[in-house]
C-alpha cells in the first residue's frame, strides 16, 4: 500500500493506495465520486474525464499514486458551494447536450478545459476538441451548441 496524498474537489485527501489503482477507480471507489465515469478501460471514449492541476485528463490512464501532489477536480467540483450549476453544465442541460447523460461529465470536464486553455472560436474547433469523448446517443450539435453557449458563459 502507499499513502496517497491529494487535493480532490478543494479538500485534502490522504488515503493509502494500493499502487495499481487507477486514479479513476480511487475517485469512484475509495472517494464515492461517481460522477467520473468508467466507459471503455482504454481512454478512448473520455468517460472519466477530470482535471489535475486543471488540465484534462483521462483518469482510467492515470495510475492514483501518479496524482499524489496534485489538485484533482471531478465533474462533482465544478459547481458552485450553493449547488449553482457551473456554467458549462448549465449550457448542457439548456441546449439538450445529453440525453442518457454517460458521457456528459467527461464532455463537460473537456469542454471546461477547451475554453480555459484554448478558448471556443468555432465549430470546428470544438468538434477537434471532444473528439476524444464519444457519445452514443446524440449526433453532437447540440453538445456543440452547449460547450459554445458555455463558453460565452465562462466569458
Amino acid at each position: 500500500m502507499a499513502l496517497l496524498t491529494l487535493k480532490v474537489n478543494g479538500r485534502d485527501t490522504n488515503r493509502d493506495v494500493e499502487p495499481s489503482t487507477l486514479l479513476v477507480q480511487f475517485l469512484r471507489e475509495n472517494l464515492q465520486l461517481t460522477g467520473t465515469h468508467v466507459g471503455c478501460d482504454t481512454g478512448q471514449c473520455g468517460a472519466c474525464t477530470v482535471h489535475v492541476n486543471g488540465r484534462a485528463v483521462k483518469s482510467c490512464n492515470m495510475l492514483a499514486v501518479q496524482a499524489a501532489g496534485t489538485e484533482v477536480t471531478t465533474i462533482e467540483g465544478v459547481a458552485a458551494a450553493d449547488g449553482t450549476l457551473h456554467p458549462m453544465q448549465q449550457a448542457f442541460n439548456t441546449c439538450h447536450g445529453l440525453q442518457c447523460g454517460f458521457c456528459t461529465p467527461g464532455m463537460v470536464m473537456s469542454a471546461i478545459d477547451l475554453v480555459q486553455h484554448h478558448g471556443c472560436r468555432s465549430d470546428a474547433q470544438v468538434r477537434e476538441a471532444l473528439e476524444g469523448n464519444l457519445c452514443r446517443c446524440t449526433g453532437y450539435q447540440n453538445i456543440v451548441k452547449a460547450v459554445q453557449q458555455g463558453a460565452q458563459a465562462m466569458a
